[in-house]
Order: structure tokens, then C-alpha cells, then sequence
């Protein structure tokens, strides 16, 4: 499915742009912001490389990636940047993550960029399961996704190396049905 464009009352769910660029190295780049990530800061050419390679992935034919960019209403400005990935191995389920630049936490665009990305996946896509992992230390995310609709589902033990240590994952997941009660 192209182009992807959803709103909700402050944010637009939509495609990446080659322009998304800095917005995304604001928050990729940012310690604050990929402090609970599976990934040390990025570089502005790391970032660049992202991007060019979400965009392209767009066009892929079946699409299995959904990398987009979350802009605020008023100015289109990034200021998130959130991700379908359609797994091969589960039928109609899908990965998902979310990141947000850091001057703007605590305004409630978190929650409004998961519910985003579930009415893409959901409604869209037609998919049956999504889920996500996130750092055990991330109690913020949890309390996004909690607000969002989803279930904690439990640990991946040493899931991530980062710096060369092995942490510990949480997952949640929500399913169709779920949603369709959680939307109403």
C-alpha cells in the first residue's frame, strides 16, 4: 500500500521524504532519544542512509516495510518516526517501533502515534497481530503503549547487545479484535 497519509488531531502519519533527513537525525542522533534503543546515536550520514533506504522501500512490490515519518499538523515539521515491519514468518503480523524527538515528549504524542500506526496496521493493512519490544528501563514507552491498547506479553532475556552488553527485552502485542475495541 502507497502513499501512506493518516491524521488524528495533531499529528499526520506519512511517508518519509528525502527532506525528513535532519528531522529524523534529531532524533536518531539524540543520546536522550536512543538511550533505551537497540542502537547508539547515529551518525547524519547513518540517518541520510535510513532514510534513502525506507524511501525505496516504499516501492517494493510486495511492501514489507513501513518506515514513516510523523509530522505535526500545524507546520508538516518531523517530529517522530514510526515503523510497520510485515513479518514472513507470521502470517498477517507485523513488528512495530516509534520514536519521537525529545523537545517534544510529555505532550501525549506518543500515544497518538501508536494509535496512528495501529489504524495503518489495522485498518489499512488488515493484520491480524502487532507487536513490540522495548527496554525494561523504558517506563515511558510502556505507559504509551498500555494507553494505546496493548498487552505485556513478557521478557526476551539478552535480546539486544549494545556497548557490549546483553539486555533483556519487554513485548507487547495487541490483536485485531482488541483494537476494534480499544478504537471504539
Amino acid at each position: 500500500m502507497y502513499p501512506i497519509s493518516r491524521h488524528s488531531q495533531h499529528l499526520h502519519l506519512r511517508e518519509l521524504r528525502p527532506d525528513d533527513a535532519e528531522g529524523v537525525f534529531a532524533i536518531y542522533g539524540d543520546a536522550r532519544a536512543t538511550e533505551h534503543m537497540s542502537f547508539d546515536p547515529r551518525t547524519r550520514k547513518d540517518v541520510q542512509a535510513i532514510v534513502a533506504r525506507s524511501i525505496a522501500s516504499a516501492a517494493a512490490d510486495p511492501r514489507q516495510e513501513y518506515a514513516l515519518a510523523v509530522a505535526n499538523t500545524d507546520d508538516e515539521r518531523l517530529i517522530g518516526f514510526g515503523r510497520l515491519a510485515l513479518d514472513p514468518h507470521q502470517p498477517r503480523a507485523a513488528t512495530f517501533g516509534f520514536a519521537l524527538n525529545p523537545d517534544t515528549w510529555g505532550n501525549g504524542f506518543g500515544t497518538e502515534t501508536v494509535r496512528l500506526l495501529l489504524v495503518c496496521a489495522f485498518e489499512d493493512l488488515d493484520l491480524h497481530r502487532v507487536w513490540g519490544a522495548r527496554s525494561p528501563l523504558n517506563t515511558a514507552s510502556a505507559r504509551t503503549m498500555e494507553r494505546a491498547g496493548f498487552t505485556e506479553e513478557g521478557y526476551i532475556r539478552e535480546h539486544v547487545q549494545r556497548g557490549g552488553q546483553w539486555s533483556d527485552s519487554v513485548t507487547h502485542s495487541i490483536l485485531d479484535h482488541e483494537y476494534a475495541t480499544v478504537a471504539k
